[in-house]
C-alpha cells in the first residue's frame, strides 16, 4: 500500500485543513462544507495524475489539437453522511464518474464500547474500474475496512483503489495498512494525528465532521 500525505507539501491545501480544524471558523457550517469540498477537489486533481492516459485528437475551430486524456473509468464512493462534501469536491473534478454510497455508523452499548454497523450499499459495477472511496475521518479504520470489504466481492475487482481521508490517526493508518495489504490501494491523507482516545476520537482532529457540516444529530 502506498500512503501519500498532502500535508507534507506546502500548498493552499494546508490552509483549508487549518480552517476546518479552527473551532471559531467551524461555527460557519457553510464554510466548513466548502473547505471539505475544496480538499476533495485537490485530492481528485492529485489522483488524476496517477491515471492512464492516451493521446486524442480534438477538432478546434482552427485545426486539430492533440491532447492527452484519461481512459480510466472512475467510480466515486463515500460513506454517509460526513463524506458528502468531500465526495462532491471530487465529483466536481471527475464529473463523468459513476457514484457509490455506503452507510456505516458506530453502535454504542451501555459501556460506551462500540461496533461498526454497515446497513446500506448503493453501487454501480466496479469491476475493472478505478474506485475512489472517501471519508473525512479515519480514526480506528474499522468502518473504512468493513465498508470496502462489503463493497468488493469475487465478481467485482477494481483496477485500483484510492482511499481519501482528510484527517487520519496514526493508529488507524497502521490498521488499514495491515488489513488491506494485499489489495491494490493508494491511501491519500490530508494530515496525520498521533493520538487516538479510548473512545476512538482523533486528537487534535477537528471534531465530528458530519455534525460540523450538517448540524448535530440526536
Amino acid at each position: 500500500m502506498t500512503i501519500i500525505n498532502l500535508a507534507e507539501q506546502n500548498s493552499v491545501f494546508n490552509h483549508f485543513i487549518a480552517e476546518m480544524r479552527d473551532k471559531a471558523i467551524q461555527k460557519d457550517s457553510l464554510r466548513f462544507r466548502r473547505n471539505l469540498e475544496r480538499t476533495g477537489e485537490i485530492f481528485a486533481y492529485e489522483i488524476s495524475k496517477t491515471l492512464s492516459y492516451t493521446t486524442k485528437e480534438v477538432e478546434t475551430p482552427l485545426g486539430i489539437a492533440s491532447v492527452n486524456t484519461s481512459d480510466d473509468k472512475v467510480v466515486l464512493g463515500t460513506i454517509l453522511r460526513a463524506g458528502l462534501p468531500l465526495h462532491q469536491g471530487m465529483l466536481n473534478i471527475f464529473d463523468k464518474a459513476d457514484n457509490a454510497f455506503l452507510a456505516a455508523y458506530r453502535k454504542y452499548d451501555k459501556n460506551e464500547d462500540f461496533e461498526i454497523k454497515v446497513e446500506y450499499y448503493s453501487t454501480p459495477d466496479i469491476d475493472g474500474r478505478t474506485l475512489i472511496l472517501c471519508d473525512p475521518m479515519l480514526a480506528t479504520g474499522e468502518s473504512l475496512v468493513k465498508t470496502l470489504r462489503g463493497l468488493l466481492n469475487d465478481e467485482m475487482q477494481p483496477k485500483h483503489i484510492h482511499i481519501v481521508v482528510a484527517i487520519a490517526s496514526a493508529e488507524g493508518l497502521e490498521y488499514v495498512k495491515r488489513m488491506l495489504s494485499r489489495m491494490p490501494v493508494t491511501l491519500w491523507v490530508g494530515a496525520v494525528d498521533e493520538e487516538l482516545t479510548a473512545h476512538a476520537y482523533i486528537v487534535p482532529g477537528l471534531g465530528d465532521a458530519g455534525d460540523l457540516a450538517f448540524g448535530e444529530k440526536m
